[in-house]
């Protein structure tokens, strides 16, 4: 299991695009995807889960990968969240 914390920086958070971008990245991979915040886990593979969680901008999440490919989803999923500005 990897985690990393990360800080969303687009100034409108992760809104309808980057949250349909995110959720088509994850779903390339095997592993469990789950993004962390306010005590709640969210699928990064469902785009309603990623909108249901609200992450605005300056808000930290926490990202969870799990599975055979976790190193490789981990590391793609947090450079595109961080590339997001």
């Amino acid at each position: 299991m990897i985690e990393k914390k990360l800080t969303v920086k687009n100034p409108l958070g992760l809104h309808l695009r980057p949250a349909g971008e995110l959720c088509k990245l994850a779903t390339e991979y095997q592993s469990d995807i789950k993004i962390c915040f306010r005590n709640k886990e969210f699928s990064a593979k469902s785009i309603l889960g990623i909108l249901s969680a609200c992450v605005q901008q300056q808000d930290e999440i926490t990202l969870v990968c799990r599975g055979a490919d976790e190193e490789e989803a981990s590391e793609a999923l947090a450079a595109f969240i961080e590339s997001q500005t």
